[in-house]
């Protein structure tokens, strides 16, 4: 009851008084009259007047549309963006008038620089908190959409998503029944089970000792597997560390890097034909070398993407195995009608990538004579199948053929000899007589892009190798990445982040108590050096051993911690782009290679093609722990005084 009394007015907290001392029925019926007067005085006003609080009420409203209107245009392509567009500007006068009560996360660098932020028109109108999301692109490399002139996607893994593990199982199942039948493997391999979940991104596989590995940024492997047994930290290191004049660099014929989701199936056959050979039970295992085993594997599930074991089965169910994305087509137009040219460069064959862009363009599956008019083709301005990335990319003596969308058929071209024989608009003449190919080079989609300069092309694909590092290294193009796992990776770090900042700061803490002993044993030692221990005294002694025995203590805990919180990315490999404290190398190569990445290809279609993306700072460890607020600089000598460390 106290606290609507001490919201009422004066005058009326005055009568209610009166209920206690005065006239009961007389200020009873007083305060019932004031009640329903300071009632109305609160609901909502039939007409629109000069109320105050329907002022209030209209600029909460305002505000909270322009919330909704900022979310709304950066993660939804299909909303319309000219009526959103119209709400924003009809609230400006009133808030640019109310920047002063309006806060900003950007009010205390405002205020820092002396930037007066009534200068500013629409920062006073952003939300408080970005709004961060699986479906954000994320930038290494700062690139200006308006800069790009063309635009290429891959299609496996890029543009088509897949199932999983169903369409896996296609390719797991078809190599399983090559390796028995072809190669005479056991057939008790038929009987193997698939998990797709055991594995990861971003690994190496030993083919020649049948190993598995994750290495951090340095080259130092952090984890390993012989098969499906793990390896002890001894027997690693003796493998990979502890080698006189030479460092593995992992680069090798015989390390294969893991670097598209297709490996999957690679690896678990490869894992499971390794546990059978060590068990000795199968003479056939017994005459081929680990290496062997891995290159057949290759070859039948190679296979498997070119007989028809995978394209036919999609073929006739493709629900089953390709995910819909109803932001491929709108994201397409969108570059189209800004004037970007638009291809798609895929390793697929022709057949396969009708069915698959027939499917994706009609979201169902369509009927023969659908299927035969190819519409998904006016999406992009060229198509070039079974491109042989990363040839594609390296070979500029390979030749170029015409396809017919009709059969698959495929017709000579003189390639860059017809272009220029075609005179000035010859790429455009050359695309008129059909724009889907095969095979080819870099230099015969340059030219039929009519792009000389690498940096104005912007190539979108799921390989690390092929589509990524051999782009950009190579050509100069600018590249996307697309990781699907960047979902589940945000999810789990997000929930925990303090987890994190534990380890963070712990880790922060045994390099604090290092150079604490390292004060303590310059401060005993005076003029001696710093190794002498027989000349510290006890004191000093039973210190260090404090220092120690502390260090100990975290370094368990931190242990514990760390391990707990790679295992809830993943129970075997960890997070993604961590290996140990250290970033994984495979996030070291997404950092490097990679202008941008994200977790599906649509995600670019929710940029305008004059957004600008840029990095975040990036700082050396000297600068992080200047910026590190449980750090203080200062400057001094530390041999002032002969040697001894000056205390701070």
């Amino acid at each position: 009851l106290v606290l609507p009394f001490l919201s009422f007015p004066f005058s009326l907290r005055c009568l209610s008084l009166l209920l206690m001392f005065g006239n009961q029925i007389s200020a009873c019926l007083i305060v019932t009259a004031c009640l329903l007067s300071s009632l109305d005085a609160f609901s909502v006003p039939r007409s629109s007047s000069t109320s105050s609080v329907s002022s209030s009420s209209s600029a909460a409203a305002a505000t909270a549309s322009k919330v909704r209107s900022y979310s709304v245009r950066q993660y939804a392509s299909s909303v319309d963006i000219e009526n959103d567009g119209e709400t924003a500007v009809n609230g400006n006068n009133n808030d640019n008038n109310n920047n002063n009560n309006i806060n900003s996360r950007y009010d205390q660098v405002f205020q820092d620089v002396g930037l007066d932020k009534n200068q500013l028109k629409q920062v006073p109108n952003m939300p408080m908190k970005r709004v961060l999301s699986p479906n954000d692109v994320f930038c290494n490399r700062e690139l200006k959409l308006s800069g790009i002139r063309a635009i290429g996607f891959d299609m496996d893994y890029t543009l088509a998503q897949y199932q999983q593990p169903a369409f896996d199982q296609l390719a797991f199942d078809g190599a399983k029944d090559k390796l028995v039948n072809v190669f005479g493997y056991p057939k008790e391999l038929l009987q193997v089970a698939y998990d797709h979940e055991w594995w990861a991104r971003g690994l190496i596989i030993d083919t020649e000792r049948g190993n598995f590995l994750k290495i951090d940024r340095h080259k130092y492997v952090r984890v390993a597997y012989h098969g499906f047994d793990p390896i002890s930290s001894t027997t690693r290191k003796d493998l990979y560390s502890k080698t006189f004049n030479k460092v593995a660099s992992f680069s090798e014929k015989s390390f294969v890097n893991m670097d598209t989701l297709f490996q999957f199936v690679d690896a678990h056959l490869f894992a499971a034909l390794i546990d059978m050979k060590d068990k000795g039970e199968y003479e056939v295992l017994d005459f081929k070398t680990y290496d062997e085993i891995y290159k057949e594997i290759r070859e039948c599930v190679d296979l498997c993407h070119r007989d028809g074991v995978i394209k036919d089965e999609v073929a006739i169910n493709p629900e089953k195995y390709i995910v819909l994305d109803n932001g491929m087509i709108p994201m397409l137009k969108r570059y189209r009608d800004a004037g970007v040219k638009v291809f798609l460069l895929t390793n697929s064959l022709w057949e396969y990538t009708s069915v698959a862009m027939n499917y994706l363009y009609h979201g169902e599956k369509v009927d023969e004579e659908t299927m035969l008019k190819n519409e998904w083709l006016d999406l992009f301005d060229l198509a070039i199948v079974g491109s042989c990335k990363p040839a594609y990319m390296l070979d500029p003596k390979l030749s170029l053929f015409r396809v017919r969308p009709e059969d698959g058929s495929l017709l000579n071209t003189d390639g860059l000899f017809e272009i220029d024989a075609l005179g000035p608009n010859g790429a455009e003449l050359f695309l008129q007589q059909g724009k889907v190919f095969q095979g080819g080079n870099w230099k015969h989609l340059q030219a039929m892009l009519e792009i000389d300069a690498g940096e104005e092309i912007l190539y979108v694909g799921d390989h690390l190798y092929s589509d990524v590092l051999r782009s950009k290294r190579t050509l100069g193009w600018r590249s996307a990445f697309i990781m699907p796992e960047l979902e589940e990776e945000m999810r789990v770090f997000n929930d925990q982040v303090s987890m994190l900042e534990s380890i963070k700061t712990l880790r922060k803490l045994r390099d604090d108590l290092n150079y604490y002993a390292d004060m303590v044993k310059q401060s005993s030692n005076n003029n001696n050096s710093v190794d002498d221990d027989d000349e510290q005294d006890n004191n000093t002694k039973n210190q260090l051993a404090e220092i120690e025995e502390d260090d100990e203590v975290v370094k368990n805990k931190l242990s514990d911690l760390a391990q707990e919180w790679h295992r809830t990315f993943h129970p075997i490999w960890g997070a993604m782009f961590n290996a140990g404290y250290q970033d994984s190398r495979f996030a070291y190569y997404v950092q490097n290679y990679a202008c941008l990445y994200t977790s599906r290809a649509t995600n670019l279609g929710l940029s305008f093609t004059t957004r600008s993306f840029r990095t975040s700072s990036e700082m050396l460890p000297h600068d992080k722990l200047i910026a590190d607020e449980r750090t203080e600089f200062q400057e001094f000598d530390p041999w002032e005084g002969g040697g001894v460390l000056k205390k701070v």
